[in-house]
């Protein structure tokens, strides 16, 4: 069994034909598609984080309003750029939000990709050293933080005269939602950052570009990544099992809608660059009718490989045609490739 959930990247834009036209028109619905995904049986309902862009941002408020309208459904991002965060007050907030959705948050943090403005993360307040003109090394020492903290251990110590009494021994942050530290999940752009993920105790989250390391098909490549993070995986050191996502675009043309929208685009991975040293495999797209969707994706060795799934969607279309997005998926592709 395969788990199925959806990414959506949250874009709006007021132009007529957009069914989100502000943040507030992509907020709502993206509480309601949520909710229409946890009827269809989905598993997961996932947000991009992107900061400077007409598009979803932060992603805790929505998290909790999601999880208190939904009482089934994982509920996360993909991805969160640690560049950009205070882990001490991330804490309080996936906590909160985890605690209102009874333990159903699934983190996805990172790096980040390629920003809507030079050295956002800076605006922010967080600076950067010369040596780390990316932010990269930043990223990863706030998110060893975070996993400490997550912990749930005391580290601070108590003020002798509080406001309010205290517990015994040393403070942590509360609120404290036990578990989420196991529900935690690294976007790794190459094989490196995959193998790091695995040895901080974090699941791995792949998504549909990663670094060109060898020239072989992207799908090839992802699999290759997953199969990576789980040889250094070490269960026994983290005492839990860990978790590999990989998105895609997958629509399958049941109606002449799909077709009008989908049917004719790419259907062969592409080569770019996501900064000015790395090379980078963006993987294709899959549109076509059932029966022919499903034989192209028999061959897809990273979704094999991968324990969830997540579906990229036209979050910009509405939710009634992202739930008939996903319905077509569960219904027509996932029983006849074992997914379901």
């Amino acid at each position: 069994m395969k788990k199925i959930g959806f990414l959506s990247f949250g874009h709006w834009t007021p132009h007529p034909q957009s069914a989100t036209q502000s943040a507030s028109d992509v907020l709502h619905q993206s509480i309601d598609l949520a909710q229409a995904a946890e009827d269809l049986g989905a598993d997961g309902a996932y947000f991009r984080v992107h900061h400077f862009a007409r598009q979803l941002a932060s992603p805790f408020p929505l998290l909790a309003a999601a999880g208190a309208k939904t009482s089934r459904i994982e509920l996360g991002t993909g991805v969160i750029d640690m560049r950009y965060e205070n882990p001490l007050y991330m804490v309080e907030d996936a906590g909160s939000a985890d605690l209102i959705a009874d333990g159903r948050l699934q983190l996805g943090i990172s790096r980040g990709s390629p920003e809507q403005v030079v050295d956002g993360w800076k605006h922010f307040g967080y600076g950067s050293e010369e040596s780390d003109p990316s932010g990269a090394e930043a990223a990863r020492q706030k998110t060893e933080l975070l996993l400490q903290l997550l912990d749930g251990e005391g580290f601070a110590e108590p003020n002798p005269r509080p406001m309010f009494p205290n517990p015994p021994g040393l403070l942590r942050l509360e609120p404290h939602s036990e578990g989420l530290r196991k529900r935690i999940w690294w976007g790794a752009g190459s094989d490196a950052t995959a193998r790091w993920a695995a040895e901080k105790g974090m699941n791995l989250m792949s998504s549909t570009l990663k670094n060109d390391e060898t020239g072989e098909p992207f799908h090839v490549q992802q699999a290759k990544q997953l199969r990576t993070f789980r040889e250094a995986w070490d269960s026994d050191a983290h005492g839990y099992e860990a978790r590999t996502s990989v998105s895609r675009s997958i629509f399958a043309i049941t109606n002449e809608m799909d077709r009008r929208y989908f049917l004719g685009g790419d259907t062969e991975d592409q080569i770019g660059h996501i900064d000015a040293s790395t090379r980078a495999i963006f993987g294709r797209s899959y549109a076509d009718e059932p029966d022919a969707l499903i034989e192209q994706l028999r061959h897809d060795e990273a979704i094999a490989e991968a324990d969830t799934l997540l579906l990229t969607v036209p979050n910009q279309l509405g939710v009634d045609y992202n739930a008939h997005v996903i319905e077509s998926v569960l219904t027509h592709i996932a029983p006849a490739l074992g997914w379901r």
